[in-house]
């Protein structure tokens, strides 16, 4: 029960930190360009700096074996749930604007915007290495199936990509590059100087307050007069929020993942939204509304439902 209660008052920290992105988008200190300026700010420079700092302090050689085994692990608890996503979408007989919209909504999780913020409040800098392991899987399917899903779903026909455009995409990606420097410096046995972490360690305490931020600023966006449950979200948020969780932790049972590692996990696999998905259904023509209405909602409903997690986890 201790656990449940710390958990909801790390949330309700979170859900106000949010709370400042919506007042200050209700004030107009913070428009569309603020946005974008906190987007680029975290995700090409303070995300990389907290990937670097948080593997180097929180994990040694040794346990990148163990990262190994982690990351298949995630890689089938994903697919799993992206299975289950795409059955509900058949059984609800989606229209076709809406289907691939709610797959990637349903199977993928927001694992970086609310990941980060959510478990180092919850489990401090020592999740790093384990919230970015998950991170990797994660963001594989979405530049792969989500992509794959909304275009079908959408009107406007996009450029495919092929296997190279994949890979090239997804290691282009400033946090992924920064896992991979983080690693190879750990098989290395290298460590930058510590004038360099310091500047990183800075750089990367910024991420939770300005994703939080930029998370609230969203939910102002879409407005919450705006919100309701539209056919398929029930379903979308009982998988994303419920049922993807009950999946990963039967993996981690599977794998002999245990403690932080196996908590971090479950926690990244009940997060909202990813917010990629809100972002290709504008570019695809597919429901923009409709994904944009899943996310918030989403959000919001975490706030509830990560205390209970942390009670059945025993946190």
């Amino acid at each position: 029960m201790a656990g449940m209660i710390n958990a909801f008052f790390a949330c309700l920290v979170l859900l106000m930190i949010m709370g400042v992105g919506y007042g200050m988008g209700c004030l107009g200190w913070m428009t569309a360009a603020e946005k974008k300026f906190i987007s680029n700010f975290l995700v090409y420079i303070a995300v990389p700096c907290n990937c670097i700092t948080g593997l180097l302090d929180n994990l040694d050689h040794s346990g990148l074996a163990a990262a190994g085994v982690m990351l298949v692990s995630a890689f089938l608890n994903i697919a799993v749930t992206l299975g289950v996503s795409v059955l509900a979408a058949k059984v609800l007989r989606l229209p076709r604007e809406r289907w691939g919209v709610f797959v990637s909504m349903a199977a993928f999780s927001n694992a970086l915007f609310i990941g980060i913020p959510v478990c180092t409040q919850l489990f401090g800098q020592a999740c790093i290495p384990h919230l970015m392991v998950y991170y990797v899987a994660n963001t594989s399917y979405v530049q792969s199936a989500a992509l794959m899903l909304i275009q079908r779903s959408g009107t406007v026909t996009g450029e495919r990509v092929g296997v190279a455009g994949f890979f090239r995409d997804l290691f282009s990606k400033p946090p992924i590059l920064g896992v991979l420097a983080g690693m190879g410096m750990l098989a290395a046995d290298v460590r930058p100087p510590e004038f360099f972490m310091r500047f990183a360690g800075y750089v990367g305490d910024t991420v939770t307050p300005l994703a939080l931020i930029y998370c609230g600023y969203v939910v102002y966006e879409q407005g919450l007069h705006n919100l309701r449950l539209m056919r398929g979200l029930p379903t979308m948020l009982a998988i994303r929020l419920m049922i993807s969780p009950a999946i990963c932790f039967l993996f981690c049972c599977l794998f002999g993942i245990t403690g932080l590692a196996r908590d971090v996990f479950v926690v990244e696999s009940a997060l909202p939204v990813v917010s990629q998905v809100t972002v290709l259904a504008g570019a695809f023509g597919a429901d923009e509304k409709y994904a944009a209405t899943g996310a918030t909602l989403s959000t919001l409903g975490c706030i509830f439902t990560i205390p209970v997690l942390m009670l059945l986890l025993g946190g």
